[in-house]
């Protein structure tokens, strides 16, 4: 029983702290991704409850004559913001730190394991509640994104596309980037990884 996850990751935020909304050029991209998108029959769209997300999912749904569900378990391992009085460069430091030992919990926010496992739950929920070869939307983030994968698919399987994919994961996923997973019995396989084809 085949389903079909489609990731994307938020468009262009704006880049200051707290839970902020998608700039101009993000509100492009989500419209272009939407354009690009509307051709499947899209079943669900299933958003990170975090605004750059859950605009960028607003613009899909309505293409897709889908309704937007919000899912906590989609949220970013952690935010600029979370923590109170932490600098930018100090959220760095941290989500470096993260993202170099899977198994660190940082002071707000999960490990990237954590963080996987809760992607995980709501994948597997998905596929077994929607029929075969259903086309599910996940509008997310970037580091959730590679956290799931790194944390799921064969290190080689993900070196297919790119040579140090674990060493620079944190550089691989670009805003309203499309990401095509299949899962079947517990499994996933990576149809397409991380396409901007539809921005052109």
């Amino acid at each position: 029983m085949v389903t079909n996850f489609i990731l994307v990751r938020h468009a262009v935020k704006e880049k200051v702290m707290g839970d902020v909304s998608i700039t101009p050029v993000g509100i492009m991209q989500a419209q272009l991704t939407a354009r690009h998108l509307s051709n499947l029959p899209v079943i669900a769209v299933v958003s990170s409850p975090l605004r750059r997300a859950r605009e960028t999912a607003e613009y899909i749904a309505s293409a897709t004559k889908s309704v937007v569900t919000e899912d906590i378990r989609l949220r970013e391992r952690a935010n600029w913001g979370d923590l109170p009085d932490q600098s930018f460069d100090e959220f760095v430091e941290m989500w470096e730190r993260c993202t170099r030992d899977p198994d660190h919990i940082p002071p707000v926010g999960d490990s990237t394991r954590q963080a996987c496992a809760r992607m995980s739950s709501l994948l597997s929920e998905l596929g077994s509640k929607h029929p075969p070869e259903s086309n599910i939307v996940i509008v997310t983030h970037g580091g959730l994104i590679t956290d799931f994968l790194v944390n799921t698919i064969p290190i080689n399987d993900l070196n297919v596309w790119h040579p140090s994919f674990i060493e620079v994961q944190s550089n691989l996923v670009p805003e309203c980037s499309i990401t095509k997973l299949k899962y079947d019995h517990g499994k996933y396989r990576i149809d397409n990884f991380a396409s901007v084809e539809h921005l052109a």
